[in-house]
């Protein structure tokens, strides 16, 4: 799998095991202990980032019977990785629709019945207020929005390769920071924050309005930005839990969608318009640096290359004239 196309780097650790003695010092750092049910066809990997307020650990697992006590203070969510994925965890069969969250600690038991590609994403007690983790000290299984889980898996896939190849990237804050907050918004979508469950906080219409008003304000005013959902939210003195309910109350969607669509037509506004510009100053100028990423959602979106809309542009303004 993907694990043949990474390569080792300051930024990304990756490890591979022969045999199962070679992985059993590894199980014991994790309080765990598996016992293969495959032998002679064992093989193991882990690779390994870290980012400013989580660890991801992207692992191919084996055939076992596993019990390991998950110490996570601040929450983990661990992610199936590829299509074919069978277990079951505590008795529940599991396939790649679920994925397991936790926050404190747990004694879990998981059977494997073949190779597996997972990822466990570990959060730093620091990064607080997301709303994820009502529940402590049980870790708890869920069917996953197709889509949700789908981005949550390339995301992780996108990040362990940047580490492999641009392993620079994340020395720099801001850059380690971006790839952060893409993660955590991914995670708001998948755990699907509801503004009603937040009893102690329920959000008035009305101030929803007000509140997508004033994030409405804050991307006509700095398009370029990279804007991160923890720092909108100290802006406002509002929590993320209340700005990210806003958001799903007033337009349907998660912030970062959101903001990314809001961007998106702005820039098809621009390329319309034509002249001498190019696709990658429009798209510049309204925060997208990864064009790649970005040629990508915009076709997704508006079903054409975005050098569609500016060849489009040019002739509606060669006519025009």
């Amino acid at each position: 799998m993907f694990f043949d196309a990474l390569a080792p780097s300051s930024a990304l650790q990756l490890i591979k095991f022969a045999d199962v003695d070679a992985f059993r010092p590894v199980e014991s750092i994790e309080h765990a202990r598996s016992i293969p049910l495959d032998v002679t066809n064992f093989a193991a990997a882990r690779a390994i980032v870290s980012l400013p307020a989580c660890q991801i650990v992207v692992a191919r697992s084996f055939a076992r019977i596993l019990d390991t006590a998950y110490r996570a203070p601040g929450g983990m969510v661990i992610l199936p990785m590829s299509d074919d994925l069978r277990a079951s965890s505590n008795g529940i069969s599991l396939d790649s629709r679920f994925f397991l969250a936790l926050r404190g600690n747990d004694d879990c038991h998981f059977v494997e019945f073949q190779t597996n590609y997972h990822a466990l994403i570990i959060f730093s007690p620091a990064l607080r207020d997301r709303g994820w983790f009502d529940r402590a000290d049980t870790l708890w299984t869920s069917i996953g929005e197709g889509t949700a889980l789908l981005h949550a898996r390339q995301l992780v896939l996108d990040i362990l390769r940047t580490a492999s190849v641009e392993p620079r990237m994340f020395e720099a804050t801001d850059v380690a920071a971006h790839l952060q907050e893409g993660l955590l918004l991914a995670m708001d979508d998948l755990l699907h924050i509801d503004p009603r469950s937040n009893r102690s906080a329920s959000i008035a219409g009305a101030r929803s309005a007000r509140l997508v008003q004033r994030i409405d304000d804050f991307v006509t005013a700095y398009p370029t930005a990279p804007i991160y959902t923890a720092n909108l939210a100290n802006e406002f003195g509002v929590s993320i839990r209340t700005l990210s309910g806003a958001l799903t109350k007033v337009r349907g969607m998660s912030l970062h969608r959101y903001i990314r669509l809001k961007r998106l037509w702005a820039t098809r506004a621009r390329l319309l318009r034509g002249g001498g510009t190019t696709v990658a100053t429009c798209a510049r100028a309204q925060g997208f640096h990864h064009l790649g990423e970005f040629a990508a959602a915009y076709r997704a979106t508006f079903h054409e290359t975005p050098s569609e809309t500016l060849a489009r542009g040019r002739q509606t303004s060669l006519r025009a004239t």
